[in-house]
């Protein structure tokens, strides 16, 4: 018997309400043919249900509970092979498997492995097939309704989530009660009640919008373990856990930009994403010596811990963790990659676009001391709100509105040394090999955001405007096209880009491999992109719109701007009914989608060749022929992928410029 279908040992009696693997005495599979073209996919309609060994009869009516049927080829679906080869790559079933499907007028029927029906006893216990009709979420919308709910108890709660076409949705789900303010998170415990996970929790306090009741994480997932029983270790999915950018002062994990459902379904892997405390509720310290700030910081962590404990119930792994985060989320990850309280408590890491040099990048990757923090941030804020003075300065602030702490001029966005969460000044790129693996990169352009356009030739008074200083023009030369404006931002962002992102990523590599901290490490660089849409709401970061392109031309030259390789990363353009631009938007957004999930699952971008012919994923199977595999820096040899389409190895990029900048590899010494 495979270990996907359990054994009867662990049967649970039929519960109420919305349908679980308790309730079904199974463990719940959504498979799906998925090319990341939503509803527009050739084989939109192939997903299936996967249940436990049952009999025919128990089939039936288990589907029946879900709101599907048993599958028939009779229902003139897409082809169901390619979910039936991967069971088999997956080693769930094999070439004797039969699989129950939907009866034909005269006669029980079940599916081999190969797709051949078959007439069978109906008093045999096999797996089960039901459809699966759930409808596609998009960025208009989820349908929540009764028809699509199901359960899951975990925490000494039941959640009731719901399935779309893609995945099982659990959202809004609490990891810690609201704390008290510029106090740690603690860890939530259920008060065995039933809760509602159809929707969103509160973001947290930003501006003059969110909660301090924000501590909530969604769960996005294709797979649900048979409830009663230990999950079956091999079943469980790798998690990624995300955490959202936003210049440590804006974001949620509730950005649709991050929907998971087609990382998860296309990937394998179960999703998390996590808010965490924002601005100065989450980052101010004082030199009280008792409020020492990283509050967002513990919140990561805090929900971390609450991922190791109950993910398992959700069907993911709890020892094959990736922390994953984008801008402030990739100096978090980073910020956890130093930290004592997280290392150790996951397997991989991806920083995109981590921060780190000139001026504004300077501080997610140096901790100011608390004291320092004080002199650049507190101090104003305590003078803003009078409470300078005040025999408690904390509980002051305290009795200030939230959203008003929030909104003022100067607020506390900064990772501090606290000796607790963290320890040194940096993340220490030296001591013993590292207990995880590590993808990181940038964008080609990623600092052109990060400066305003010129209005003005004038190099001097712009880039003083911008907070540089002149760079070498040998090193930083101003191209002449023509348009002085547009060459002088030209040559800004470049300058941007290698002083705030290129240069102390590339640094941070070397020393590590130089030191042995990380044996390896697979660096990128993004020389497509695909800006998100309303930041930095800026033309210059989308390709030029031509008669035989009307949505860009991604061929011709544009800045490849910071944020630009989300919508590639999720797997979102179609979700978010953004159009293909060209022939190879969408054969890039599934390389880029299987790279990194192939990292989550096996601590390797190169997917599994058995992997991609099981799934029928044909784009990314040329890819790695043509393109050859992924290499990691090792060493002294120090190179990295170029992902475009095609993709190809280079060398790291800027050494001159970095080393002008005083940012060169040798940065760390």
């Amino acid at each position: 018997m495979f270990a996907l279908f359990g054994s009867v040992a662990c049967l649970a009696t039929l519960v109420a309400g919305a349908p679980s693997s308790e309730s079904l005495k199974s463990s719940i599979s959504l498979l799906y043919e998925n090319d990341l073209q939503g509803p527009g996919n050739p084989a939109a309609n192939s997903g299936l249900i996967l249940l436990s060994r049952r009999s025919q009869s128990d089939a039936a009516a288990a589907c029946a509970a879900l709101g599907e049927q048993l599958w028939s080829p009779e229902l003139k679906t897409a082809s169901i092979q390619a979910n039936l080869d991967y069971l088999k790559y997956q080693k769930k079933i094999d070439d004797s498997t039969q699989l129950w499907i939907a009866s034909s007028t005269d006669e029980t029927r079940a599916i081999g492995a190969s797709g051949k029906v078959a007439a069978v006893d109906a008093r045999l216990r096999l797996p089960a097939l039901c459809t699966q009709t759930a409808p596609f979420s998009s960025e208009q919308g989820q349908d929540t309704s009764a028809k699509w709910q199901v359960s899951v108890k975990s925490n000494n709660e039941e959640y009731t989530g719901f399935r779309d076409r893609l995945s099982l949705r659990f959202l809004g789900i609490r990891y810690a009660p609201q704390p008290e303010r510029f106090t740690y998170s603690t860890p939530y415990k259920g008060n065995g009640s039933s809760v509602s996970a159809l929707n969103y929790g509160s973001q947290c306090v930003q501006g003059n919008s969110g909660s301090e009741d924000c501590l909530f994480l969604n769960i996005w997932t294709n797979y649900l373990p048979k409830a009663g029983c230990s999950p079956n270790k091999s079943a469980l999915k790798p998690v990624m856990f995300w955490i959202h950018g936003g210049a440590f002062t804006g974001g949620t994990a509730n950005d649709n930009t991050f929907d998971g459902g087609n990382l998860v379904s296309r990937g394998d892997v179960v999703l998390v994403a996590i808010n965490y405390r924002l601005t100065t509720l989450g980052f101010l310290a004082l030199n009280d010596g008792v409020t020492n700030g990283n509050f967002g910081l513990a919140d990561q962590i805090n929900a971390l811990d609450w991922v190791r404990a109950h993910i398992a119930d959700f069907g993911g792994d709890p020892d094959r963790i990736t922390i994953f985060g984008q801008s402030a989320g990739a100096g978090s990850v980073r910020a956890m990659m130093a930290s004592p309280k997280a290392v150790g408590k996951f397997a991989n890491a991806i920083p995109l676009s981590n921060l780190g040099g000139i001026n504004y990048g300077t501080t997610y990757s140096l901790y100011y001391t608390i004291s320092q923090e004080v002199t650049v941030a507190a101090n104003a804020i305590l003078a803003a709100t009078n409470c300078t003075n005040a025999p408690s300065q904390v509980d002051c602030l305290r009795a200030v509105p939230a959203r008003t702490l929030a909104s003022l001029s100067t607020v506390a966005r900064y990772l501090v040394v606290d000796g607790t969460y963290l320890t040194s000044n940096q993340l220490a790129l030296s001591g013993p090999q590292a207990p995880y693996n590590l993808l990181m990169g940038t964008m080609h352009d990623d600092g052109a955001p990060f400066i305003t356009y010129p209005t003005t030739t004038n190099e001097s008074a712009y880039l003083s405007s911008s907070g540089f200083s002149v760079p070498d023009p040998a090193l930083f030369p101003i191209p002449d096209s023509g348009n002085g404006t547009y060459d002088l931002y030209n040559m800004s962002s470049r300058l941007a880009t290698d002083g705030i992102f290129r240069c102390i990523d590339e640094a941070t590599v070397n020393k590590g491999l130089s030191t042995g901290l990380f044996p390896k490490v697979y660096y990128y660089e993004f020389d497509r992109s695909y800006q998100t849409r309303g930041w930095p709401g800026t033309s210059v970061c989308d390709p030029p719109k031509t008669a035989s392109h009307p949505n860009g031309d991604p061929s011709l030259p544009y800045f490849k701007c910071h944020s630009g390789e989300l919508y590639y990363v999720f797997g979102n353009l179609a979700w978010h009914g953004l159009p293909m631009r060209d022939d190879k938007d969408l054969p890039f957004e599934q390389f880029v989608l299987d790279s990194f999930s192939s990292f989550a699952r096996t601590g390797d971008p190169n997917p599994d060749e058995g992997f991609l012919r099981a799934r029928g994923f044909a784009n990314t199977i040329g890819e790695m022929q043509s393109a050859g595999r992924w290499t990691p820096s090792t060493k002294g040899e120090l190179t990295m992928r170029v992902l475009d389409w095609p993709s190809y190895q280079a060398g790291f990029r800027e050494e001159k410029q970095c080393s002008g900048l005083g940012l060169g590899l040798d940065y760390y010494g």
